[in-house]
């Protein structure tokens, strides 16, 4: 016999589970457990015969091979089960159970057991009956609060989406999830308000109620809940003791209260924010006493104001007109700024304040009289209430930190909301310890703890951020880091050199510094450590060249050009391997998709929109729609950036694996042609591309692994008998294929809008001109001779580029006789041979040696002595001519 059930007193998601899985495995029997929950038991007795549940005294006398155990992973043993009797495991609880040979556990993270079997079930394509989808809404909408606890997640959500779908009776699910407080559970709910009593744990208020029972009471875990919208706590702990054993159910809804991890130290467990457990033979005294012991330990202090806070942030002087306050409010999109007298705290300055003052025309006059003073601040200890509590009193989107009598950063209203709610910026604070001790060589590794060490020691924080956390999170690191401090990079980094040996370049416009390692260095690690002091930047308009101020971790990380570069891991002692992500950059790696900070982001910099089609290739992700349409109204201002920067941003582009991918998207969205109109694109010139990579993957060639300054000509032999040699970079041989279709005037056009310097110029017009020769080289008839004086005028690169744009099987012949034998042709005889004969120098000097090579090409001479014959022959000739 096999069977299907789960843990006594069944709730609803507990019953959906049986339900669900007996459709999934109708050779099970959906067995009830004995003790069911009030609200279920009514379900079961009004619905269970058509749902096809079973009591549990229907059990036959047939031993029990097989249990599939849902919403739970163990059970007390049902008669007929035995050694041998198989188990399947379906949770969403942590799992506490270890598979073995006889056991199988599966299940995910998500608010309702149900969720997980419903996706089993779409995913085969059953069809359910109306009630069958009343009962899993009803167990997906009891184990998620309707949706609403922290521990729902988007498959929660979409399977209840299905089931209204499959015709979901709302009414029914209204009337068993709705129901009043029996009797008996009003006069437990009463004792426990009367014995209940409220503990801090580590700056966490719980409250702990604990009732000894005469008579086992139903669905206790709903006087939980009420407990907590009752008291002003952030965990409740119920123990309920009856016959010798205390039965605990918690709730929590702060993640520093992990009631799942607590009570596992009892033998039960749960989620984060919700867990039960059960003490056989204890009492309420010794379960209490075990309870403060897990609380004291594992109750996470709150968090501080020191964690979320921004330190090197923009401040007002009290000095200042109201005039000079509302251009810097203009310059840097501030509502608000910390007015500071040296390090000392003056006041705050609201926008409100600033716009009152301008509407009153007073901007002559300086903001000491207009700004919010007293003890409006914070300190770093301080949690994250209290910050909470001065904005509702005061009405301020940010509230200043002051330590020890300083000016230390501020806190804004925006911190406060992604602490509230993670997901709108992607899981602040989610720990890259793991994934960056495997990415780290090890030696790498301890020169960074090195650098960290020293700027903590200096009181500054040290963090990595950009491509390098982009490309961890994807699974895909590179060892490009950029470091930023938050503090004086050049000071850190001068400290770090002496301890260090190094040498040190500094940059004190940019606040940067280059650590160079000398001397033997341990694998792994680099040449050099780069180091930048956290920066913000304005434009003082579009298409400029951006100004460049210090400023906090947060505000450098909010000048980058897209979400997904917008991620930092802090390296500081206590913060090891956190990531910063205030942009929700994760949330868009997940989406894959590419999305810039803010609506002027492409007007202000157009370069921009061809690094976003750069990254939305390389990666695979996608433009969001709100992005495209911003790339399409600045594109005009395209023609106002420069030809060096534009011409930077298409190099790395040509730098990539297959940049004709990125060129297709730019035609499409009309950069190419905004950038000069005979730029365009076509599927034959994707071809031209993929073949050129053919061409590169069958020499002995390697790209460099920095960005190529283009014009790098390297040499490479053939290992396969090809002609082909001395190919330029791979990216200068795209920009000559991509260019090549152009005429003489439109690639002036092109290379004086782009800049491009005379060396690459050279390739690009010799692969033009030799694009224009290529019906002449594929003619049904060529002499040897005419298919060297077709090709020797170019460069041997050029050849090589036109190897890929041509796939004629006559032009490759006739390119590869050139490079193996044409092209070294050169007679034995030479100018002073013929000065031998008599015949003074001149022009007629190289019209018989051309007459010799073209014959020797032919095949008409061969010999060395063939060839002086010839050149007796045309001496004679040249010297009657000489002579008339």
């Amino acid at each position: 016999m096999k069977i299907i059930t789960s843990h006594e007193r069944t709730d609803m998601d507990a019953l959906a589970s049986i339900h669900a899985a007996s459709l999934l495995y109708p050779d099970y029997v959906a067995l009830l457990p004995a003790k069911l929950n009030r609200n279920v038991a009514r379900f079961a007795v009004l619905y269970g015969e058509a749902l096809g549940l079973t009591n549990r005294q229907a059990v036959t006398l047939e031993p029990i091979s097989d249990v599939l155990l849902v919403d739970t992973q163990a059970i007390a043993p049902i008669k007929r089960m035995n050694a041998e009797t198989r188990y399947h495991i379906i949770d969403h609880h942590q799992h506490t159970r270890k598979a073995d040979k006889r056991t199988i556990i599966e299940g995910d993270a998500v608010g309702a057991n149900t969720t997980l079997l419903i996706e089993q079930i779409r995913e085969r394509g059953l069809d359910i009956s109306s009630i069958s989808a009343t009962l899993m809404l009803l167990g997906i909408y009891e184990d998620t609060g309707s949706l609403s606890y922290l521990t729902t997640t988007a498959r929660d959500v979409r399977a209840a989406a299905w089931l209204m779908e499959e015709h979901a009776a709302l009414q029914i699910v209204q009337e068993f999830m709705h129901h009043a407080l029996s009797a008996a559970q009003r006069e437990v709910y009463q004792q426990l308000l009367n014995s209940s009593r409220t503990v801090d744990i580590n700056g966490h208020l719980v409250l702990v109620a604990s009732i000894h029972l005469d008579e086992y009471v139903d669905e206790l875990s709903s006087l939980v809940n009420q407990l907590l919208d009752t008291f002003d706590v952030q965990a409740c702990f119920m123990l309920c003791e009856f016959e010798g054993d205390v039965q605990i159910i918690a709730r929590s809804i702060v993640d520093e209260i992990d009631v799942g991890s607590i009570l596992t130290t009892l033998g039960g467990g749960g989620h984060t924010r919700a867990a039960a457990a059960l003490a056989e033979g204890s009492s309420l005294t010794k379960v209490e006493e075990h309870l403060n012991d897990a609380l004291e330990a594992r109750v996470e202090p709150p968090l501080s104001v020191a964690s979320i806070m921004s330190t090197n942030v923009h401040t007002l002087s009290p000095d200042m007109t109201v005039g000079q306050a509302v251009a810097l409010m203009r310059r840097y999109g501030h509502e608000g700024f910390p007015v500071v007298r040296g390090d000392q705290l003056v006041g705050i300055l609201t926008r409100s304040d600033i716009d009152r003052a301008v509407h009153h025309g007073l901007t002559d006059l300086v903001l000491e009289r207009f700004i919010h003073t007293g003890p409006i601040y914070v300190e770093p200890q301080d949690t994250i209430d209290i910050v909470r509590d001065i904005m509702l009193e005061h009405n301020l989107g940010q509230v200043p930190v002051v330590q020890n009598g300083h000016f230390a950063g501020i806190v804004t209203r925006t911190d406060l909301i992604k602490l509230q709610a993670p997901e709108l910026n992607g899981g602040k604070g989610a720990s890259l310890r793991e994934k960056l001790d495997e990415a780290l060589p090890p030696a790498l590794a301890d020169l960074l703890v090195e650098a960290r060490n020293t700027a903590n020691d200096m009181g500054y924080s040290l963090y990595i951020v950009g491509g390098f956390v982009r490309d961890l999170v994807l699974g895909a690191p590179t060892l490009d880091l950029d470091l930023v401090v938050e503090g004086d990079a050049i000071a850190m980094a001068r400290r770090l050199g002496k301890k260090l040996d190094a040498r040190i370049r500094t940059h004190s416009r940019f606040g940067t510094a280059k650590v160079i390692l000398d001397g033997n260095r341990a694998k792994g690690v680099p040449e050099s450590l780069d180091f930048v002091t956290a920066r913000t930047e304005f434009y003082e308009r579009p298409t400029e060249l951006p100004r460049v101020e210090y400023s906090s971790i947060k505000q450098d990380l909010y000048r980058r050009d897209f979400t997904i570069n917008t991620m930092a891991i802090c390296l500081d002692r206590d913060r090891y391997g956190e990531l910063l992500d205030y942009y929700s950059g994760l949330r868009d790696i997940r989406n894959r998709r590419i999305r810039v900070l803010h609506s002027l982001s492409f007007v202000e910099d157009p370069t921009r929109i061809l690094r976003a089609v750069r990254f939305e290739q390389r990666l695979g992700f996608e433009i969001e729609e709100r992005s495209e349409e911003l790339i399409s109204d600045a594109l005009d201002l395209i023609d106002d950036v420069s030809g060096e920067r534009l011409r930077h941003e298409l190099y790395l582009i040509l730098g990539e694996k297959k940049p004709e991918m990125a060129l297709v998207r730019l035609h499409r969205l009309g950069v190419l042609a905004r950038i000069h109109p005979s730029l365009t694109w076509s599927h034959e010139q994707s071809e031209m591309f993929a073949r050129l990579r053919q061409v590169f993957a069958k020499t002995d060639y390697m790209e460099p692994s920095t960005h190529p300054g283009m014009g790098a000509s390297l040499s490479a032999k053939p290992n396969d008998g090809s002609a082909i040699e001395g190919p330029p970079s791979l990216a200068l041989s795209y920009l000559a294929l991509f260019t090549s279709s152009l005429d003489r005037n439109e690639l002036g056009e092109v290379s004086q809008r782009l800049h491009i310097s005379q060396r690459d110029l050279q390739l690009l017009h010799q692969v033009s001109e030799l694009r224009d020769e290529l019906d002449m080289l594929q003619a049904d008839v060529l002499l040897r001779s005419q298919i060297y004086h077709l090709l020797q005028p170019f460069s041997q690169e050029a050849r090589f580029v036109i190897s890929a744009l041509c796939d004629s099987s006559v032009v490759q012949e006739r390119l590869n006789l050139y490079e193996k034998e044409l092209g070294d042709v050169e007679p034995v005889v030479d100018g002073h041979y013929l000065q031998g004969l008599g015949i003074k120098p001149g022009p007629v000097y190289g019209i018989i040696l051309g007459r010799i090579r073209d014959a020797l090409l032919d095949q008409q001479v061969t010999t060395p002595e063939e060839q002086q014959a010839l050149a007796h022959a045309l001496t004679k000739t040249a010297v009657k001519s000489q002579a008339q």
